[in-house]
């Protein structure tokens, strides 16, 4: 159990990346350096409306980065965790495992 005077780590969880479907996102993208928007809804198993929606939230609080181009002549949408994405994930995993850690055994 924590001392009064600390406060309990669900305060350090970034409202942001705690909803489960951009949890997802955000950790599929921390894996590598950048990924085709096809390739990440299909590992989180969404459609392209729902994963565009994530995105955007995402991408406005500057924790993801889109890059649109071309293969061939097929546009083409990859996404990247910014440095500050890259952060605030490496903060939110160590929330949730001081969470998990503090919690009493069975």
């Amino acid at each position: 159990m924590t001392r009064a005077s600390e406060a309990h780590a669900r305060h350090e969880l970034d409202p942001v990346i705690h909803a489960p479907v951009r949890f997802s996102i955000v950790a599929a993208l921390n894996g590598v350096d950048e990924a085709e928007f096809a390739a990440v809804r299909d590992a989180v198993e969404l459609s392209d409306s729902a994963l565009s929606k994530q995105v955007s939230q995402l991408e406005q609080a500057g924790y993801v980065k889109v890059r649109k181009g071309y293969v061939g002549k097929r546009p083409r949408t990859w996404l990247r965790l910014s440095a500050a994405g890259r952060r605030a994930y490496a903060a939110h995993v160590q929330a949730l495992r001081a969470i998990v850690d503090a919690a009493p055994p069975d």
